[in-house]
């Protein structure tokens, strides 16, 4: 059976090791657990680490070791992305605020990878943001609908 291809944005890794967040952290250690098992294939992009870099010493450290130990494939952004993050962004799918999220979400898309994994539930894992970011993408021609969902709805639970 095919592999499902899987963007982890920053949160998922950010809260591996988030002490002030029980569960979501067990949830993601868990998560992480299935990913050493080899059922998905995991995708960053240099966002990732644009977003990593703001971290502290001690917590960059961290998430460079754990992104180093799971070794996901690192995608480009190219003018494909930087294209549909504008037009999210144009087209109020996310505030200008949030271009980090709203290129997360793009790398994703043009990718054609089968769901972007995120705790960040405001501006990418809900319905309503999952819905608009579809609907832009399908108006540019990405016909392969993105999910939009946590480390807990992609976990195998068999």
């Amino acid at each position: 059976m095919k592999k499902l291809k899987l963007y982890l944005e920053t949160s998922v890794w950010n809260f591996y090791f988030a002490d002030d967040a029980a569960d979501k952290q067990v949830a993601t250690v868990q998560f992480f657990e299935q990913l050493k098992q080899g059922v998905y294939d995991i995708f960053v992009s240099d966002m990732v680490f644009k977003e990593i870099a703001r971290a502290s010493l001690k917590k960059r450290e961290l998430l460079s070791n754990l992104i180093s130990e799971y070794q996901p494939e690192k995608l480009q952004i190219n003018a494909a992305v930087l294209h549909l993050v504008n037009q999210y962004l144009a087209q109020g799918v996310l505030p200008a605020t949030a271009e980090a999220d709203a290129t997360h979400a793009a790398v994703a898309t043009v990718y054609e990878l089968e769901a972007l994994i995120s705790w960040n539930l405001k501006h990418l894992a809900n319905l309503n943001k999952m819905t608009k970011i579809n609907a832009v993408n399908l108006a540019e021609g990405y016909v392969k609908k993105l999910e939009l969902i946590t480390p807990l709805e992609v976990m195998n639970h068999d």
